[in-house]
């Protein structure tokens, strides 16, 4: 007898957690299944294959953002504190986009730290606490990782007839990760905080 079949409810234990309860997968990873959508199961497992790593890439770049707003010091500590944070809620919910639009294709997400590291393309920064600058620099390379890929993605998506990935990778994944790429290149801008350099 299983642990589950003796954990079973009856009429005087329904409310009693069920706990321990192990089988095997209901999906490989990899594997795409049937869905209604239109599409074909080769141009859903192209598409799933890419947002994957997109996936993977968009994961470690919001990690960074929380690293960074952890570890961020110096003059400019509250403003970056701040604009950290903001990026890191704003790439949590590109990464939920993503990951629907996997499962929506009848993909699996990639989901837990270890596969994440395993897949990411984006450099992995060190444990220890850099400067600001090395910090914003860290992250503009992971926003522009991100942003080649999902112009190669939006494309493919698009040729291939996907055009709800296409929709969501320009709308939900571009055009955020251009705009957060904005905000953090104007804080490397040498600009003079006190006296005009008037140049004279």
């Amino acid at each position: 007898m299983t642990t589950a079949t003796k954990n079973a409810p009856t009429a005087g234990n329904r409310a009693t957690p069920i706990t321990n309860q192990k089988a095997h997968e209901i999906q490989a990873f990899g594997h795409v299944v049937a869905m209604p959508l239109a599409l074909s199961e080769k141009v859903r497992k192209q598409s799933v294959d890419n947002l994957n790593q997109l996936l993977a890439d968009t994961m470690t770049l919001r990690d960074m953002y929380k690293k960074h707003h952890w570890q961020v010091s110096g003059p400019t500590f509250y403003q970056l504190h701040l604009l950290f944070d903001k990026h890191f809620g704003e790439q949590s919910e590109i990464v939920d986009t993503i990951a629907e639009r996997i499962m929506t294709l009848g993909g699996l997400s990639v989901a837990m730290a270890h596969d994440v590291a395993e897949t990411t393309t984006i450099p992995r920064p060190p444990k220890g606490r850099e400067e600001a600058p090395v910090q914003i620099s860290r992250l503009l390379q992971a926003h522009e990782i991100v942003l080649q890929l999902s112009h190669t993605i939006a494309k493919e998506a698009a040729d291939a007839g996907d055009d709800g990935t296409n929709d969501m990778v320009v709308g939900g994944v571009i055009r955020p990760n251009e705009l957060q790429a904005w905000f953090l290149a104007e804080h490397l801008v040498n600009m003079p905080l006190a006296v005009a350099d008037s140049g004279g």
